[in-house]
């Protein structure tokens, strides 16, 4: 019986965090093309990711199997990433700015939808108890994982939004340099978070920059949305 009751809980809060995972990387990924789309390159549009099914935005590894193993183990963050979206930013009209435009739509649309289900929080309880305090942890968790994107893909380095958005607006002698990092960055943020804190912890030194760059902005800008969602 305890093994069922384990089994139950488990999937219930599965429940509450696959939704908005989906939504929040699919109109992440989506607004990408959608705003490159707009801005004269249709690649992601002509391959179909300037949608709303989920199915074309999911990575099997970093939206499925990635997330759902820390998701039920005890590391304190969640981690994982989407397919990206297929951009030629020299298609672009104007490709430095057209660049900068079509990066920060994605955290964009991510704060917008933290926005929104904060608002939504409040008519929850308009609904019968058990679905709304399920509803309520759905939107809870969407505030959360949209924070969580718009705050972690602003990380000035590319390939993240963020670094896009830093080699758009810096003088090009230093915007040269960053832009290099590319092929490097997503190796220099798996190994901020996850060997980083590893090697502190066998040295004793406090070594945890997802805390320090990512978890510690969310902490200072959730009251304002808990305080939106009436959330105590």
């Amino acid at each position: 019986m305890l093994m069922d009751f384990d089994l139950a809980g488990t999937v219930y809060t599965a429940s509450t965090w696959i939704l908005p995972v989906l939504i929040a990387i699919t109109f992440h990924e989506a607004a990408h093309g959608f705003v490159a789309w707009q801005l004269g390159d249709d690649t992601a549009y002509q391959q179909g990711r300037v949608t709303f099914n989920p199915l074309r935005h999911v990575d099997m590894w970093g939206t499925i199997i990635v997330p759902g193993l820390l998701l039920l183990s005890p590391a304190p963050f969640l981690f994982g990433w989407a397919k990206p979206v297929p951009v030629a930013f020299h298609r672009l009209r104007r490709p430095r700015s057209g660049m900068v435009k079509v990066a920060a739509a994605g955290p964009a649309i991510n704060l917008a939808l933290a926005f929104v289900s904060a608002l939504l929080i409040n008519v929850a309880s308009i609904f019968p108890e058990q679905f709304a305090f399920w509803l309520t942890l759905n939107l809870e968790h969407s505030v959360l994982i949209n924070l969580l994107l718009a705050v972690f893909n602003m990380l000035p380095l590319p390939p993240l939004d963020g670094g896009r958005v830093a080699v758009g607006l810096l003088p090009k002698f230093l915007a040269l340099p960053l832009a290099r990092l590319d092929r490097y960055g997503l190796l220099i943020v798996i190994g901020g978070v996850f060997l980083l804190p590893m090697l502190g912890d066998a040295i004793g030194v406090d070594l945890n920059v997802f805390y320090w760059l990512i978890w510690r902005p969310i902490q200072m800008i959730l009251p304002f949305f808990w305080a939106l969602g009436g959330v105590g």
